[in-house]
């Protein structure tokens, strides 16, 4: 055949003549078929039949001639110009030749019978590294019929011409009339009567390259990429892929109020949103087996292509098989250099408007400017923030002029969400309110410093600072994070780093479980019906509410254990106060009311008595789960505030009781050292533990004798008093004496030089701090070094 090209013929070096999409298409059929991966076959109209098109309908020079009439300035014509360059191509005949070919391959195809096939555009300058042309031509689904196929064939061809594909290719550099359309028809995946998403081979924030991100739908992607509903989502960790019993670190399930299906016509693409029944929407689209098998064939195209890739996946309903629609090079985060960083830090906070996911990390201020559809671009000014429902391809123009795009609906791999992240401006998507929450006009700080990004009213101001991390040398003492949020994990892990020396657990039970341990342990004996209600609201997936604490606390502590594996991950079991655990949901039934929370039932103490004994193994249960199920083993488990030898003694045994055994499976348990009595008795301590971390801010106040928390005794705290520094050395000294590991975790080796000249001398082994503190830490201790 002279213009077609089935997949089995064609390999990533038909990109001239097949275009990106298809040239992708027919090297996973041929080349990863063997692996497992399920590409559906297909054929593809070479750049001959396009080019052969315009010559036999003389429209070649047409096209040209009115390209040229284009306003390359304010583009006030472009709608005019792209609408009459697809009339011409509407307007013209395939050649006999073309048409009988296309039959032929189709009938092929389909073994004589006119199966329901799509029709995918793929221009011949598209998907390669440095433009992905996403979204910029069409896409036919549910095409049966030659009738219909050729129509739909030339409906590609005309969408050349989009007003936004148009604009994409002046944006880019490309020369009109030097591109190409490919037509890809490939056997139709019922995923209408299914499911189907989107994966990255990285995270697609950060750029992480150790995850694999996967959203999901049900029914038609398109809903995904419109940003149409919320999807569900699931990172997978790349590096226990093949080894652990479930490498998949986070699940989160959208609304998917809406689902795209066919409707019903007579051969012709035609589809429909309906209302998904409930049951689906409180479903996740995909099993774990499903979720991990999409994650294999995710891995194998990126090693096949040696790039991070963006790939379209499908699940055909009438078979349950799983299949790659598409896949293309990530294009984002292709050639960032993450030696460079532009960290961005609000300088004041103010009343939250909304909040969604985050997209990029940085922050933006100016007029919010609300806006239903792209015909109303006219409203918009270069530097305001546009505020919409969702977006559509056909907003890329509009988005070039926006200093932040924030949208009700949609995920991270929504097309809003993409296009933020290829233009650099900060996005927050799936806010579910922002249209009904924002004011037309009025000023707004979006700001995006995690994963989840607030609206603020008014211009808050903030401050910028760029980091060149290539100038930055890592001491010989370990440098080390103390971190708690989950949601800045990824990003802090490109900054210089040792690994993370205290983990606290603390946030994630306040901000993501929010309820007591014990109120889901002991769920029908909870008396207050507001706490109990909140507590149905938050668990109601689950039939044992003790199970929703383990995975919640689990997957907040795998993203960490993630970020910076295979590197020294330090967790440190719970260390809330009574008062602090009372505030969360149902706590206030299951906490004494103490005098000196500070000085009462906390740490060591707390976990073997029978009021938080049974919460204590959900604890248990969640590490061993992110060690053992997850592979994560570089998290080791860190106790605090153990008071006596006995209390250490107790700790351990019970926790070889709950399934974490030291030395198992390489566990290592360290033990805070914040109490004097930790220094005074550190070596019969050690034969408990194999590490230790100094918190200095307890030892400080228990030395000194001092409530680190009163403003009025603010000026007898102090970690660089001689006693208190005295208690330090001692701990560090004998810790080295009997060969153990030992750091410290606080604030004074980055606010105080010499109080890091000072653990440097004594011969720590690591010093952690809070992510703001870090770099000026490491200066410390460079400087420290230097004249050791």
């Amino acid at each position: 055949m002279k213009f077609i090209k089935k997949f089995r013929e064609i390999s990533i070096k038909d990109v001239t003549k097949v275009g990106g999409k298809n040239a992708s298409l027919g090297e996973m059929y041929n080349e990863l078929s063997s692996e497992g991966v399920l590409v559906p076959d297909g054929f593809a109209t070479a750049s001959e039949g396009f080019w052969a098109f315009l010559k036999s309908n003389n429209i070649e020079e047409d096209l040209k001639s009115l390209l040229k009439k284009l306003d390359r300035e304010d583009y006030e014509n472009l709608s005019n110009i792209g609408s009459e360059a697809r009339k011409l191509i509407l307007g013209g005949e395939f050649s006999k030749e073309f048409s009988e070919e296309i039959v032929a391959a189709y009938s092929d195809l389909g073994k004589g019978e006119n199966i329901q096939v799509a029709v995918r555009s793929s221009a011949t300058a598209e998907d390669l590294p440095g433009a992905s042309f996403a979204g910029q031509h069409d896409t036919f689904l549910n095409i049966k019929g030659n009738e219909a196929l050729l129509e739909a064939v030339k409906k590609c061809f005309a969408s050349l011409y989009t007003n936004r594909a148009i604009k994409y290719r002046e944006d880019q550099g490309f020369l009109h009339h030097e591109i190409a359309l490919s037509v890809g028809v490939q056997k139709m995946v019922r995923s209408d009567i299914s499911c189907s998403g989107i994966g990255f081979s990285l995270e697609p924030e950060s750029g992480f390259r150790n995850i694999i991100h996967l959203s999901g739908v049900w029914g038609l992607g398109e809903n995904i990429v419109q940003g149409l509903v919320n999807p569900d989502e699931f990172d997978v960790f790349k590096p226990t892929i093949d080894k652990a019993e479930n490498p998949i670190i986070q699940k989160k399930l959208g609304h998917k109020e809406l689902s795209m299906v066919y409707a019903e016509s007579s051969g012709h693409s035609s589809t429909v949103n309906i209302e998904t029944p409930l049951e689906k929407q409180d479903s996740f689209v995909l099993n774990d087996d499903e979720v991990i098998k999409l994650s294999r064939w995710i891995l194998l195209i990126e090693n096949h292509y040696n790039c991070p890739m963006d790939v379209e996946w499908a699940k055909d309903g009438l078979t349950n098989e799983l299949f790659i629609t598409q896949a293309r090079p990530e294009t984002v985060h292709k050639d960032e250099d993450k030696r460079f960083y532009i960290e961005y830090h609000l300088k004041q906070k103010g009343e939250i408007l909304t909040s969604g996911s985050a997209i990029g990390s940085s922050i933006a201020t100016g007029k919010a400017r609300f806006l239903m559809s792209p015909e109303e671009g006219h409203k918009l000014n270069p530097g305001e923030i546009l505020i919409t429902n969702n977006t559509s391809p056909d907003w890329d123009p509009l988005l070039k002029l926006a200093a932040a795009v924030v949208t009700d609906r949609g995920g991270r791999t929504s097309h809003a969400a993409i296009v933020a992240r290829e233009l650099g401006v900060p996005a927050i998507v799936g806010t579910n309110d922002a249209t009904t929450k924002i004011k037309d006009g009025e000023m707004i700080t979006v700001s995006c410093e995690g994963k989840t990004g607030f609206v603020y009213k008014g211009a808050l101001e903030f401050d910028t600072k760029e980091i060149d991390f290539g100038k930055i040398s890592l001491p010989k003492t370990e440098a080390k994070f103390i971190l708690s949020d989950p949601d800045r994990a990824f990003q802090l892990s490109f900054y210089p780093n040792t690994g993370i020396g205290l983990l606290r657990m603390e946030f994630i039970i306040t901000h993501k479980i929010k309820i007591h341990p014990m109120a889901l342990v002991k769920y029908e004996e909870v008396k207050e019906k507001a706490a109990k209600k909140a507590i149905e609201e938050l668990t109601w997936q689950y039939k044992d509410k003790r199970d929703f604490f383990v995975e919640e606390l689990s997957r907040g502590i795998a993203v960490m254990a993630s970020a910076f594996h295979p590197k020294e991950v330090i967790v440190r079991l719970s260390d809330f106060k009574s008062n602090e655990y009372a505030n969360l949901i149902g706590g206030r039934q299951f906490e004494p009311l103490e005098e000196n929370p500070m000085l009462g039932f906390r740490g060591a103490a707390r976990y073997p008595h029978p009021n938080y004994k049974e919460a204590f193994e959900l604890e248990c249960k969640a590490i061993k789960r992110v060690r053992e199920e997850m592979g994560l083993d570089n998290l080791k488990v860190m106790i605090p505030f153990c008071r006596t030898i006995k209390e250490a003694k107790t700790v351990i045994d019970l926790m070889k009781e709950f399934g974490l055994e030291r030395g198992k499976n390489s566990l290592e348990i360290y033990m805070m050292v914040e109490i004097p009595s930790n220094v005074i008795l550190l070596e019969e301590f050690a034969e408990y533990f194999d590490g230790f971390s100094i918190g200095s801010n307890d030892l400080t106040q228990l030395t000194l004798g001092v409530d680190r928390d009163s403003e009025l005794m603010v000026s007898i705290f102090d970690e660089n008093n001689a006693a208190a520094k005295e208690m330090v050395a001692t701990a560090i000294q004998k810790a080295r004496k009997i060969g153990k590991k030992i750091g410290l975790c606080g604030q004074a080796p980055s606010d105080f030089p010499e109080f890091a000249s000072f653990l440097v001398k004594e011969q720590i082994n690591s010093i952690s701090f809070n992510p703001d503190a870090l770099l000026k830490g490491i200066e410390n201790i460079n400087k420290a070094e230097a004249v050791q």
